[in-house]
């Protein structure tokens, strides 16, 4: 029984992951325009490990409550070698996965990779709502809007790096401080 209400609590919070959002809603998340210099620097925010650029990470706030949160970012690789996205850390979270979602048959449908997320030599990928992404499971607490917070990607080969997560809004489409066009 508490497998199977945990396992509708995810089904349901993986829904709001791709739920559509009000226009007034959407522009929340992007501070109406307004020069906002904290959440830029974030959005703006490059790491290195190896071979493989990784920018911009950012989750979405989450409702009180909600066992879990998704995660993205762009990878990309300057090398010769594929490497693969295997996992991570995030403060209050008890497992990150990787996930992918995808329309089958008219039916969007959300997977974890059990893999990790291949990123070919040459190539970049971006995990954002919608499509791959990271899960971050058995949230203790919840993420709520505002300041970053701290996690990992593990890669197979690179292997770990440390960084921050900007938080952007619930629903968001884009990383906070991110204009976007009309």
């Amino acid at each position: 029984m508490k497998h199977a209400l945990f396992a509708t609590a995810v089904a349901l919070a993986a829904a709001s992951l791709t739920a559509p959002v009000s226009a007034i809603a959407q522009h929340a998340g992007h501070d109406m325009g307004k020069a906002n210099p904290a959440k830029s620097e974030m959005a703006k925010k490059e790491y290195k490990l190896g071979d493989l650029v990784i920018r911009q990470p950012w989750v979405r706030a989450t409702p009180k409550g909600a066992p879990v949160a998704g995660g993205y970012v762009t990878i990309t690789n300057t090398g010769k070698s594929a490497d693969r996205l295997t996992g991570g850390t995030f403060t209050g979270a008890g497992e990150v996965q990787v996930h992918e979602m995808a329309v089958t048959a008219g039916i969007m449908k959300m997977r974890h990779l059990d893999n990790g997320l291949e990123i070919k030599p040459g190539t970049t990928v971006t995990l954002k709502p919608g499509s791959y992404h990271l899960m971050f499971m058995k949230l203790k607490g919840g993420v709520a809007p505002g300041k970053p917070v701290k996690g990992s990607l593990t890669f197979e080969k690179a292997g770990k790096i440390d960084l921050e997560f900007a938080v952007g809004a619930i629903g968001s489409k884009m990383a906070p401080g991110m204009m976007h066009k009309h």
